[in-house]
């Protein structure tokens, strides 16, 4: 159905990063942490958080208009789904991404001219800024691959498979809930060596450091280990150019086993362009933070797969959040 637009909604949307700024500075504060244990006077949090008395008391306000917090018999509260999602203590913190979205926002406000001139944005990416930009990325992707992962993990057919290696993986998180899922099966994390101590704190975390283990390397400058039944690129080829997401892919597919699995997950554009919103709003996040990553479409990633010499390349029928896919090809 086509959305239906007046003046009120176009501004809706032009002021939706001021709720997101919000809830940043929330998060970045470590305000909901405090409260994790009750509810407490405005005046302890202002000498806890060491905060200007009237600025806090402003955001709480916010906070509270968002239904985050709320102010009670003289204190502020926060609900508990809020402490479950955005305490640091809790299992299920989703804040790194949170503070991933605020340290991207700088270059968010470049999109004019880059779509101007042309202007392609700075080198450096997360990986060379410092520790706390790249805990909060890595930890961020883990954040967003545990929504999911375990219904992949579910869909994706393995069996028989003895290895896999997870190219670009991050934390490991897929990974790991692939080995949850098959207990025959061992993985490999591949990705850059900053990025080791993360993906080895998961694996301890969830149990699996007899069969995930990590591998060093840069994927587009070192060779990939292998041999391996199972190559898993999810989320990596956003950050590439086209020639260089194609180049990745063959890569890939070249440490396979025969028989062996090529799986490719991505925020997915449909073939006409026309959405679906978030892989198109991802596709912007990729101009503004990259020098060639854009989203891809289904017609375009299918094509990547059987360029590697894969076959029967087809996509996985499973519902994922924020237009994510799965493509899977056979060597």
């Amino acid at each position: 159905m086509t959305k239906q637009w007046n003046e009120r909604a176009l501004i809706d949307i032009s002021g939706a990063y001021w709720a997101g700024c919000a809830l940043q500075a929330g998060v970045r504060l470590d305000l909901f942490s405090v409260l994790e244990k009750g509810g407490r006077p405005e005046e302890e949090l202002v000498r806890e958080l060491n905060c200007d008395g009237r600025a806090l008391s402003m955001l709480i306000t916010a906070l509270c208009a968002q239904g985050m917090l709320e102010r009670k018999k003289g204190k502020v509260c926060a609900p508990p789904e809020i402490i479950r999602y955005l305490s640091r203590s809790s299992p299920d913190y989703v804040g790194f991404i949170v503070r991933h979205h605020g340290e991207i926002m700088k270059n968010w406000v470049n999109l004019p001219d880059i779509v101007r001139f042309g202007r392609k944005p700075d080198a450096s990416s997360v990986f060379t800024q410092d520790e706390d930009e790249r805990r909060d990325f890595l930890m961020g992707m883990f954040n967003m691959a545990r929504l999911q992962a375990g219904r992949v993990a579910e869909v994706l057919d393995l069996s028989g498979k003895k290895s896999l290696l997870d190219i670009g993986g991050g934390p490991g998180t897929y990974a790991c809930y692939f080995c949850l899922k098959n207990p025959e099966l061992k993985a490999d994390v591949f990705d850059l060596p900053t990025t080791g101590p993360f993906a080895l704190d998961i694996v301890d975390r969830m149990g699996l450091k007899d069969r995930v283990g990590f591998r060093p390397g840069n994927f587009n400058a070192d060779p990939l280990p292998g041999p391996y039944d199972v190559a898993w690129v999810s989320q990596v080829i956003h950050g590439e150019s086209e020639d260089d997401a194609a180049a990745l892919i063959r890569k890939a597919g070249g440490i396979l086993n025969p028989g062996g699995l090529l799986c490719v997950q991505e925020f997915t554009l449909s073939d006409d362009l026309n959405g679906p919103a978030h892989a198109a709003l991802f596709s912007l996040n990729m101009l503004v933070q990259t020098p060639g990553g854009r989203a891809y479409t289904a017609s375009e990633i299918c094509a990547m797969i059987s360029g590697a010499g894969a076959k029967r390349v087809r996509g996985l029928p499973v519902t994922l959040p924020m237009d994510c896919r799965v493509f899977v090809g056979e060597m």
